[in-house]
């Protein structure tokens, strides 16, 4: 896919909700042992690539960077079903603190009287943070009113041709 095709699929207003919203991402990539994880994560949007953060000794950081190359989805718990499906290659960053955007992120599950806390206590607790940026290069949004997946929509088109 080409980054106009991209940015038209994260623009959809089903695509912000998703991004924008309280849901966490489930994130996958290839573990040292070359075995697949997925993994509920929070993340922050910045309109074209989804930042992640995690503590500098996590399994993931060694992970990707052996292997940057992770895929995501954020979905819908409802009918019809939303599903933000993306694919992309990470960089990391070892930053100092809590990045504003691990607090701006944090926002989006809770209370405010409960961010103010939570932000107290990371802001105590991590002196680091790896940021993994995805930069997305394939993504599909299935509302199943629009679009569907390719392998139901071709089953639809052989039942009608009988």
């Amino acid at each position: 896919m080409n980054s106009t095709e991209i940015a038209e699929i994260l623009a959809k207003p089903y695509s912000q909700q998703l991004l924008t919203g309280p849901i966490p991402a489930r994130f996958s990539y290839v573990g040292l042992d070359g075995d697949p994880r997925v993994v509920p994560i929070g993340f922050h949007f910045d309109g074209e690539r989804l930042q992640i953060f995690t503590v500098p000794k996590a399994a993931k950081v060694k992970a990707l960077r052996k292997n940057p190359r992770v895929a995501l989805t954020i979905d819908t718990e409802g009918f019809p079903p939303k599903v933000l499906l993306i694919r992309g290659t990470t960089e990391l960053k070892l930053e100092d603190g809590a990045p504003e955007e691990y607090i701006i992120a944090g926002a989006k599950v809770m209370t405010a009287d409960q961010h103010e806390e939570w932000t107290a206590g990371v802001k105590a607790l991590y002196d680091q943070m790896v940021r993994i940026t995805v930069t997305p290069d394939w993504v599909k949004l299935l509302d199943f009113e629009t679009t569907i997946p390719k392998a139901v929509a071709d089953l639809i088109a052989e039942k009608q041709q009988g």
